[in-house]
């Protein structure tokens, strides 16, 4: 086993040349914290408690109705929207916020399926996917009159065909942190006259997505994440620009009817991105997120994927120097190409070891059965916490 103080002389170095480094600042995280969970829940932003005692002072205490106008309550779902769309290579108008991711598959998947030919009667989904998104796509399977496959990332390609309607895949897959080939898939999924639908949760905010430049279909995505919007902040909707006028959503509500005050009794959906809203839109955990993305201003995501690499380069590094041989195994790819932001190790007893490594001040999760995950938010973690972590699992582990 190396000297610890050689690798920690190494991340000491790596953090005074990080030009991210200075943007852990923004964030409320206790000094000598190693949050290693920011693929679950980010981290609180520091200006955010402010900006809501704001919101719910002022904007509710004393303008009450009159902020769905005044305020831009109203229009929060498409500005909001907007400003995640650089974060996922989108341009604007074509992010509507709101609702559960699950809530945007259901309407992503359903809308795709509606898009294609008739005689497509097949729907295939991502085995490996978050369970959610198979439940939901088998429901959409049934709505739309379509069977469901459920294949590995690396089958689906092979299992295209003049039956397929939609795909909906995970771009990074959440228990090993395998980045799956967006670009190389969609074009396959394409080719073959389907439509690709993304999931982003595990992505946004930590990598390059992406969207407009590879033609993607629809796409979602939570914000609680790597985007720090908070527990439960609204999803999001992505919709190809040239899909939105044929945007049939399964979910119509009164708030994409285009015009929403008329209570007409029949629907007509309203134009653009705002056909991916349906009811009144949850503004307090909304406006909480739209606080939370203030910290992107300045920040290039090629910046932050340049340092997700290397973070997690250096804790695997500090992992195989320190952690006794034969008690961690990396499930998580080593090529730059297929890895997400985290690391999952598998490892014997991975939920008493975790809880071990809380306990010390280092906070990562895992996934039953034996999977350890340590998640890398280069907007705040750094790289002498890549290598306290790996110390501390070594202590652990001895």
């Amino acid at each position: 086993m190396s000297e610890p103080t050689t690798l920690a002389g190494k991340a000491a170095a790596y953090d005074a040349a990080d030009e991210l480094a200075k943007h852990r600042e923004l964030f409320a995280l206790e000094e000598g914290a190693v949050y290693l969970d920011g693929n679950s829940l980010g981290a609180l932003p520091r200006h955010v408690p402010a900006r809501m005692q704001d919101v719910i002072a002022r904007e509710w205490g004393e303008l009450r109705i009159r902020s769905w106008e005044e305020s831009g309550w109203w229009t929060a779902p498409e500005r909001i929207g907007d400003r995640i769309a650089p974060l996922v290579g989108s341009a604007p108008g074509r992010i509507v916020v709101g609702d559960s991711t699950s809530v945007n598959v259901f309407k992503a998947l359903v809308a795709a399926a509606r898009l294609a030919p008739d005689d497509r009667d097949e729907i295939l989904v991502d085995a490996s996917t978050f369970p959610t998104d198979g439940y939901v796509a088998e429901s959409a399977a049934r709505m739309t009159g379509r069977q469901l496959r459920a294949l590995l990332p690396a089958d689906i390609p092979a299992a295209l065909g003049p039956r397929t309607a939609a795909v909906l895949v995970n771009h990074v897959d959440y228990r090993t942190g395998r980045l799956n080939d967006l670009p190389g898939m969609t074009a396959a999924i394409q080719a073959a006259g389907a439509l690709a639908v993304w999931d982003l949760c595990h992505s946004a905010g930590a990598l390059p997505v992406g969207l407009d430049a590879h033609g993607v279909d629809f796409a979602v995505g939570c914000t609680y994440k790597y985007l720090n919007g908070g527990p439960g902040s609204p999803a999001y909707l992505y919709v190809r620009g040239d899909h939105q006028p044929r945007f049939d959503s399964p979910l119509p509500g009164w708030n994409s009817h285009e015009d929403p005050f008329g209570m007409r009794p029949e629907y007509v959906p309203g134009q653009g991105a705002v056909r991916g809203r349906v009811g009144t839109p949850d503004i307090l955990s909304m406006l909480a997120l739209e606080s939370a993305l203030d910290v992107w201003e300045g920040v290039s995501i090629e910046a932050v994927r340049a340092k997700s690499l290397a973070l997690t380069d250096f804790f695997l590094e500090c992992v195989e120097a320190y952690v006794p041989s034969g008690r961690v195994s990396s499930v998580t790819p080593l090529a730059h190409a297929e890895r997400g932001s985290q690391v999952s190790l598998r490892c014997a007893e991975a939920g008493e070891v975790m809880r071990t490594l809380t306990a010390r001040g280092v906070v990562g999760d895992y996934r039953r059965p034996d999977i350890l995950r340590f998640g890398f938010t280069p907007l705040y973690v750094g790289f002498a916490d890549a290598e306290r972590a790996a110390a501390e699992l070594a202590r652990v582990l001895s």
